[in-house]
């Protein structure tokens, strides 16, 4: 008699942060791929984060607050809508790289304190959103989605802004592509990102969630909405 084999188990939490603080993160080939494989890519990109370009557009639908925005609200919802198999390009088939097992060691990882999501919400529906991994200075975005026009943004709009109130340098996105680079990213040798991020994890800065909360104390403290103190934020910096 055959048995169907075992599923793979979640990389324990201590290895994945290991990892990201050598530089290294784990992908699959596939969402029902058994294996995964450790990736230390040649060109890393990065946003700057005083870089970060917010258009006008971009601008005004923040202060217009079409969307609610929160903070490891639904992580679990977050990785598996941006587990779902979607194409880069037209002429593509439709993939992913978060496996079953990427997708378990992650949610793992959040429970433990150190992955976190923005979600961002339209009618009480989660229409959009990123999630990443928390480090000393640092966060490591790993994936967005968008179910609604400009949700992805709206999400990186508020990451960015977050990281700024938590005191964070260092934004790693991985692999660059032509929307990021719209939006600001840089790429740069593996080699510059290891020095950048061994100065980012010595600050002391303070964990994401801590960066949402900051920005809610502003709001209130200077009696606008977050959305519109984002805004703000950026026209002075974009």
């Amino acid at each position: 008699m055959m048995h169907a084999p075992s599923p793979t188990p979640p990389v324990p939490a201590d290895i994945l942060l290991a990892a990201y603080r050598a530089g290294i993160f784990p992908m699959a080939d596939g969402r029902e791929d058994p294996e995964m494989f450790w990736v230390e890519p040649r060109e890393r990109a990065v946003f700057p984060i005083d870089g970060f370009r917010a258009s006008t557009s971009l601008r005004k639908l923040l202060r217009q607050e079409k969307f609610e925005v929160t903070c490891n609200a639904d992580f679990a919802g977050v990785i598996a809508a941006c587990a779902e198999p979607r194409r880069e390009r037209p002429d593509e088939e439709s993939g992913t790289w978060i496996s079953h097992a990427i997708e378990a060691s992650y949610n793992a990882l959040h429970r433990a304190g150190h992955a976190h999501s923005v979600e961002v919400w339209q009618d009480g529906a989660l229409v959009g959103g990123l999630y990443g991994v928390d480090l000393p200075g640092t966060f490591c975005g790993e994936s967005m989605f968008s179910r609604a026009d400009n949700a992805s943004k709206i999400a990186l709009a508020w990451l960015v802004a977050a990281m700024r109130a938590a005191g964070k340098i260092l934004l790693d996105c991985q692999f660059i592509t032509p929307h990021l680079r719209t939006l600001g990213a840089v790429t740069m040798s593996q080699a510059d990102y290891l020095v950048l991020l061994e100065k980012a994890l010595k600050t002391n800065a303070a964990p994401l969630p801590e960066g949402f909360a900051a920005l809610a104390q502003k709001a209130q403290l200077s009696g606008v909405s977050p959305g519109k103190l984002i805004a703000q934020s950026f026209t002075q910096t974009s």
